[in-house]
């Protein structure tokens, strides 16, 4: 049996060597890769998709209301057609006009610098002077000759200056609706109307695109005309801007890239707006749909105003309380505001 070796002196007080550590950093590594991957895809999509919005000479020249403080945007709902395929035509029940396009939907959101953001729906049969036109025109008249007179007109009868343009087609709405998985509303009643391709029950229930497109467009189903709608239009853009920026649409790589890029091509700004003021004029429409936004239409005293010369019934706007309103929006107080 062969005996220990003696141990050498000048090692017999050193401590006992650990063992070569295994390599379990690789696990921390691939998380630290896959976060970085996600802030990348959270950066990347959006630059794309802004890449593809297009962007046009909307606002006027000449005199215009000062600047105000906070943000100021003009949102149009077109019925333009001519980006649609046949086959989406038929998909969405657009029918196929010829012509200038025209308004479903407008509003004016402002965000100011501290309070709530404001959401104001403007009846497109609104009573307005239109620079150029004599006489009182329904306000979608101006539209039909381009997003700078609409923008003009608004600004002459509000006073308030428009900062940005945002416009979405039909195609584009259908799709984001669409790129979400639906939209979840409460219907109080049933709504059919034949013109607006809807049939829809009273309850609560998931529009896909082409129903809930149908849904803000309807203005028969509901006895309201233009009221009803906008109501509608208001309550609809408030559940998409909540769902879309919902936890589960960025946590989903699919659907945040579906929702980022879908519709975009149906979407124009004006060439003024940056990334950064459209990422404003998203988190305006996501305050819209909670406690941290306002919605209204602007004060009615007339829905059945005559136009005379055979220009049909306008809607005519209780001048004092919409001037106290867009008075309110300059100030930036608008804390006073209720919704309605």
């Amino acid at each position: 049996m062969s005996q220990p070796q003696p141990i050498d002196p000048r090692y017999a007080n050193r401590p006992p060597q650990a063992r070569p550590k295994k390599r379990r950093n690789w696990f921390l590594r691939t998380v630290g890769l896959i976060v970085l991957l996600f802030i990348l895809m959270l950066v990347a999509v959006p630059l794309y998709a802004w890449s593809r919005i297009d962007k046009i000479d909307a606002m006027p020249t000449g005199s215009r209301p000062a600047e105000t403080s906070g943000t100021t945007y003009l949102m149009v709902g077109s019925d333009a057609r001519e980006d649609l395929t046949r086959a989406e035509r038929a998909r969405l029940h657009t029918g196929s006009d010829a012509g200038p396009p025209r308004t479903d939907s407008i509003m004016v959101m402002h965000v100011p610098d501290s309070g709530p953001t404001v959401l104001i729906s403007i009846p497109r049969d609104s009573a307005v002077n239109i620079p150029g036109v004599s006489g009182k025109q329904k306000i979608n008249a101006a539209f039909n000759k381009g997003p700078a007179l609409l923008i003009e007109t608004i600004e002459n009868v509000t006073g308030l200056r428009i900062d940005h343009y945002v416009e979405v087609g039909f195609g584009g709405f259908a799709s984001v609706i669409d790129s979400i998985g639906g939209i979840n509303m409460c219907l109080p009643k049933a709504m059919k109307d034949p013109q607006a391709h809807i049939n829809l029950p009273a309850g609560c229930q998931e529009l896909n695109g082409v129903n809930a497109l149908g849904y803000v467009r309807s203005r028969h189903a509901d006895g309201n005309n233009d009221f009803g709608r906008v109501e509608r239009q208001r309550a609809m853009v408030g559940a998409v801007a909540k769902k879309a920026s919902s936890p589960t649409t960025f946590l989903n790589p699919i659907r945040y890239y579906s929702v980022a890029t879908k519709g975009v091509d149906a979407l124009t700004v004006d060439k003024d707006m940056s990334l950064f003021d459209f990422i404003r004029f998203a988190r305006g429409m996501r305050a819209v749909s909670g406690s941290g936004g306002i919605t209204l239409t602007v004060p009615i005293s007339d829905d059945n105003y005559q136009l005379g010369n055979g220009r049909g019934v306008a809607v005519k706007w209780d001048t004092a309380k919409a001037k106290a309103l867009f008075n309110a929006l300059k100030s930036g107080n608008t804390t006073g505001l209720k919704s309605s």
